[in-house]
């Protein structure tokens, strides 16, 4: 059983920058990926990044740019630096991990760009 704990959400302005993090825990070794998703309000819950344990990553459109993906495996985290916020990027994030042909979700973290 993996445990995915979300952690770095807030309140920023317009064209500041937050930084998210997530920290795996369990019976774990390698976790092949690892990623960031977002779910606003009446919407589906879509890709922001994502990035496997080789270091390759993906980003959704919309924050292409904007936002970077890392980790690190030894200690089975995914960090989300985002940059230059928009108030479109208001959203409940959400951390992913894929392990063992199992996917895992946090709870969530929210994060509200507003002036």
């Amino acid at each position: 059983q993996v445990q995915l704990v979300e952690s770095g959400g807030g309140l920023a302005q317009p064209g500041g920058s937050l930084r998210l993090s997530c920290a795996a825990s369990g019976s774990i070794g390698s976790i092949p990926g690892m990623g960031w998703y977002r779910q606003l309000p009446g919407k589906q819950r879509e890709l922001v990044a994502h990035i496997t344990s080789g270091g390759t990553t993906n980003y959704g459109d919309s924050v292409k740019g904007r936002f970077t993906i890392s980790r690190d495996n030894a200690k089975n985290t995914v960090t989300l630096q985002m940059n230059s916020l928009k108030p479109e990027d208001t959203a409940v994030y959400y951390c992913k991990a894929l392990h063992r042909g199992l996917v895992h979700w946090g709870l969530g973290t929210q994060v509200t760009v507003s002036s």
